[in-house]
């Protein structure tokens, strides 16, 4: 029997049964995780805000307590986020009745191509849209979505306020709360485990502040022209590409159309086409010069790992997932490499064996 399992086919087949139940593992663990998403996704994006801004607290108990570097980081963040929608908040306000005037004449303009269209929509078709539309509003089945979506809500709160919990915690005691776990890990493995934990913070960390750069890059050029081409909206289209810059690839694509489409509605088509000129320039320059360059080690993902992440995330928890997934991706190639000893800034597994190191 040993000699059937030592043959080349037997070691195959052992391979291969090793594989599908690490497949069937993460496939349980994934499923686990899933049903708990509500305290599983707040602990997701702590993690990743705490690594983007653990640099910043460790810096700052150079010159104070912990407690107060954690409050001021915590606070300070909530400080700049809340100035940036604020500011948004009012420049949408300030300029809404000016789009929703040109919307109305893109509209009236919209009609009079329709009519030069080979095939003809008439009134009575229009009516019955605008009818059918008007009774799913008022239907039983628009109340029960909305019912959901007021669950969602109070999902959606709930899970902020977990997240804002977690995270300070994580602010103020995660260097404690690591060393506690490395604590219960045997000393043989213990500098392995804590390369895991430093290159996890370095790449997440190191995502979050690359992506915020290059998105801040991108936000302020568009920002730029759509400002300069007398776009209505400019702050808040600037704000939309920023956010969706920490989407790899699909974000840019979303926020480069949802630009053109409003210049096209409020400035006519020269305008729409400059604007997206403007996108296809800024995507060109930030996916070959600045990315490379700010990213650095945080990120070495081929495209399509990038593209099956996406998909995957978004499939298992929507655009929550889709953000998270390629941050999480990144990191779990960089513990494989750790654990399997092809990160040479890393410790080897066998220098890590003490038998190993007498012999």
């Amino acid at each position: 029997m040993s000699l059937l399992w030592s043959s080349a086919l037997g070691r195959s087949a052992t391979r291969a049964g090793q594989l599908l139940l690490l497949v069937v593992l993460a496939g349980a663990a994934i499923f686990g995780l899933a049903r708990v998403s509500l305290v599983v996704l707040p602990l997701l994006i702590a993690l990743i805000l705490t690594s983007a801004l653990w640099p910043l607290v460790s810096w700052m108990r150079r010159f104070v307590p912990p407690l107060l570097a954690a409050w001021t980081v915590f606070l300070g963040s909530f400080v700049v986020l809340g100035g940036v929608g604020t500011g948004i908040v009012f420049a949408v306000r300030a300029e809404w009745p000016g789009l929703v005037d040109q919307a109305v004449q893109g509209f009236h303009q919209l009609q009079g191509l329709v009519k030069d269209l080979p095939f003809q929509i008439s009134q009575s078709q229009i009516d019955e849209g605008v009818t059918a539309v008007t009774d799913f509003l008022t239907s039983k089945q628009f109340g029960a979505g909305a019912l959901t979506g007021i669950s969602a809500a109070s999902s959606f709160f709930t899970g902020l306020v977990l997240l804002l919990v977690i995270m300070f915690f994580f602010l103020k005691d995660g260097d404690k709360i690591w060393a506690f776990f490395l604590s219960w890990i045997p000393s043989s493995h213990e500098p392995q485990w804590q390369a895991t934990g430093d290159r996890t913070l370095t790449t997440l960390g190191g995502y979050v502040r690359g992506t915020a750069i290059v998105a801040l890059v991108d936000a302020t050029g568009i920002g730029v022209a759509l400002w300069i081409l007398h776009v209505p909206l400019a702050l808040p289209l600037a704000a939309i590409v920023f956010i969706s810059a920490f989407i790899p690839i699909v974000g840019a694509t979303f926020a480069g159309i949802l630009a053109t489409l409003v210049a096209l509605v409020a400035n006519g088509p020269v305008v729409a086409l400059i604007v997206l000129g403007v996108v296809v320039l800024v995507n060109q320059l930030e996916g070959n010069f600045l990315q490379p360059v700010v990213m650095g080690q945080a990120l070495h993902l081929h495209a399509l790992v990038i593209l099956l992440a996406l998909t995957i995330g978004t499939v298992l928890s929507g655009i929550v997932g889709a953000v998270l997934s390629v941050p999480l991706t990144a990191v779990g190639w960089a513990i494989v490499k750790i654990w399997s000893g092809r990160d040479p800034e890393a410790v080897r597994p066998y220098e890590m064996d003490p038998g190993h190191r007498q012999a």
